[in-house]
This record gives C-alpha cells, structure tokens and sequence, in this order.
C-alpha cells in the first residue's frame, strides 16, 4: 500500500473554506499600497546565504538557528528567504533604483521561510506582506510606514492592538549604549541562558530579543536606549512621535524593544494583540539606514514592517470579523446525456460573456443536478433537454421561487447581464 503523504511539518494547505479570509487581506493590502503610492516588487524565494548573513547578522536567531540553507548543483549555498528586507535592497541596488525619485515604496506578498517550533499563528513556511520606503530618512516616512500597518489592521476590523515604539540609535550613539548594557549584565551572566552569554560578547544588542523566559527578569532591569541617544537620533524620534501623534495613532514606548535582526537603526515598532508574548506579534519593523551600504551600496536610508498573514487571520476569527462572501455562481447549466455538446458550448457563451457559471458533470439526472444548482447557490438554472435544444432555446429557472421562461439560446447571455447587472 503506497504511503499517506502530508503536507510537511510546520507547513499547511490554505483550503477553498479559508481563501475569501486570504482574498480579504491581500485585496485590503493592495488597495491600501497604492493609496500611499507603493509600487509591487516580487523576489526569488531563495537567494545566495551570504546576503542574510551579512544583512540580517550572523549572531541573530534567524541566521543561526532558522534559516533553510542548501547548496545547488553549482556549489553555491542558497538560503530560502527568512525574511525580505534583504532581498528587496538587494533588487534596489541590482536594478539601480538609486536613479529613481527617492524614496522609492516598493511592497511585497510572499512565503518566507524558517525552521522554527511550529505553532499556532508561527509555521516553518508562513506569508508576509510588507513594504520598504528606500531613500529617505525623514521621520514622516517612518510615520506612512506605520500608518500603513496600522490602518490595514484597522480596516480589517482588528481592534485592541497596541503599537509598541522604541528608537535603537545609529553608529554614533550606539556604541556607548552597547558599553552600559554590557555594564549591566557583567554580573548577571549566571543568571542568563547560555545563548544570552554568547550574546553578551558577540552582539549584545541582541540581549534584550532573547525570548527565554529566565532571562526576562534581567532584561526588565537594562537601561533604556532612550537614554542613551545622540542629539540627531533624539530628534527624529521626537519628531516620529509627533507625527504618529498628529495622525491619531495611539504608541506605548517600549525602552527595551530591538527587534531580531541586526539591520535596525533608530525606529523599531511591533504590533501587537491583547495576548501576551512576543510571539504573538502581529506585525513590526524599523529603520535600516545601514543596510543598503552593508550590501555594497552608498549610504542609503531605508525603513519597512512586513505582517505575518496567517496571523491577521487568527486575529480576525479571534474578533470574529468576516471576510465578504465569495460571489456565489449567476447561473448553473443543466443538460441531458443527448445535450451535453449544446450545455458545453452554451456554459463557454456565458463565461466569456462575464457570466459566472458552472456546468454540470458526471450522468447526474436532471433532478439531481437541480439540487447541485440550490447547493451551489445560483441565483439561476439554465436548463438544456431534447425539446429545447430542437428549439434552439434555453429553460431559464429562477431558483428563488422555481419560476421558468423560454429564452432563445442566441438571448440568454444579454437577458443574464441585464437581470444580474454583470457587464456582457
């Protein structure tokens, strides 16, 4: 006996039933894309490693622990992207888009991939939406960033959602910062996980996104980057606070938020639901104003979130909204044995007419295929037997209340775009 297959691990089938929840998203985030001016960009699914290691950062999570590396026939170590900051900059610098007005808004919708506990909401192979604003380091872009973010959750009916904001400095505030972390937790190395301790001399920023719980006493207590910052880093987060301010979006200052990954400079923000957990992070992202000369570019600003769909969706049946409803067929095409050629070329009129339409298969009487039509919810059965195919005509029943006319099969499409209001 041949073996079931499942889907793999940590991976899942999107089914018929859960696509109007995928469609509701994806046309809310397309819609809003190009109220604000951003223009699509689609990237391979994999890439060369190096670029996750150098953009993302060696002594992250993600590169360490996550990602899916592989080596093509050619020898070369390929990664399946865990995430697509770096590949979206990568394409900025590949296609000289330097040339074009700055900033250039570029968004995104794709699959991403990392080797992680599968759980609810947080799958090895999961789909983010996202958008970068390339070439501008003016804090009202961060603020159309988050205004992005923050409305399509809005208008998808996600409410309670806190906004979390924090600023991590640049290269020239940065370092001192790094130096009283590291002050810090000198004497609370035993107390921290052996990947904290690693941290400690590696990257010590990456400190405050452990995750383990027995760390998260010591984190509590660090000192605030708020504190810490220069006169220009101080200044753009001011002037970000007041624009998400002017434009009535609620913040909370978190002092210890950094993010996962080592690209960040100065703004750093998450979304998040009412329950508890980073992991249940519904959106975020930051400023990379290094990232674009990390991969070989001039210094170029840069400043994006991506959202994880699987996760607005659980918060969409968490708030119990609903997608609109898929538009049920206008018209199921009924025929008998001898009239099936007739029904085939007659269900082709109707759909290149615009007409929404199934076509009954299989010997299914014509009775049975009436209750095919009521299960499908047609608003119409187009019904071709012996009698009218001599007839060259069409049974046209009206499934609400069951009532038929005649109507000359050279007709129907008109008299169907008419009554529905489709346009033929």
């Amino acid at each position: 006996m041949s073996p079931l297959y499942r889907a793999p691990r940590g991976t899942m089938d999107v089914l018929p039933k859960e696509q109007p929840y995928w469609r509701w998203v994806y046309d809310e985030a397309t819609r809003l894309c190009e109220t604000y001016g951003y223009s699509r960009i689609d990237t391979p699914i994999f890439e060369e490693a190096g670029l996750f290691a150098r953009g993302v950062g060696q002594v992250t999570d993600i590169v360490q622990k996550e990602m899916y590396v592989f080596e093509d026939r050619s020898g070369e170590t390929m990664a399946l992207r865990p995430e697509e900051t770096a590949n979206v900059c990568r394409a900025y610098l590949q296609h000289g888009m330097h040339n074009l007005p700055q900033p250039v808004r570029l968004w995104y919708w794709g699959p991403i991939f990392r080797y992680d506990r599968p759980q609810a909401g947080r799958q090895r192979q999961f789909t983010h939406f996202g958008c970068e604003a390339i070439g501008e380091a003016d804090p009202a872009v961060d603020a159309e960033n988050i205004e992005l973010a923050w409305r399509l959750y809005q208008e998808l009916g996600i409410g309670d959602l806190t906004l979390s904001l924090n600023s991590i400095g640049d290269s020239v505030c940065r370092p001192g910062y790094l130096e009283a972390l590291r002050e810090y937790y000198r004497d609370k190395l035993r107390r921290v996980c052996a990947d904290c301790r690693v941290r400690f001399e590696k990257n010590p920023l990456r400190l405050l996104d452990c995750k383990v719980e027995a760390c998260q006493p010591v984190i509590a207590g660090a000192p605030a980057f708020t504190a810490h910052l220069c006169e220009p880093c101080a200044r753009h987060f001011q002037q970000l606070r007041s624009y998400l301010e002017a434009l009535a979006i609620p913040y909370t200052i978190n002092p210890r938020l950094v993010r996962g990954l080592d690209y960040y400079t100065r703004t750093v923000f998450e979304v998040q639901p009412p329950e508890e957990g980073a992991q249940n992070t519904i959106g975020g992202g930051g400023r990379y104003d290094g990232l674009i000369e990390e991969l070989g570019g001039k210094p170029t600003p840069g400043i994006g979130f991506a959202t994880g769909v699987e996760r607005i969706i659980l918060n969409l049946k968490r708030v119990g909204a609903q997608p609109p409803a898929p538009v049920p067929p206008t018209v199921f095409v009924a025929s008998q044995n001898a009239t099936r050629v007739a029904a085939v070329r007659l269900a082709g009129e109707l759909r290149r007419g615009g007409v929404v339409t199934l076509l009954a298969a299989g010997d299914r009487s014509l009775k049975a295929q009436m209750r095919q039509a009521n299960t499908a919810g047609a608003e119409y059965a187009a019904i071709i037997g012996q009698e009218e195919l001599a007839s060259e005509t069409v049974m046209l029943r009206r499934m609400a209340d069951g009532q038929q006319e005649r109507v000359a099969i050279g007709q129907i499409v008109e008299v169907l775009t008419q009554r529905t209001g489709t346009s033929a």
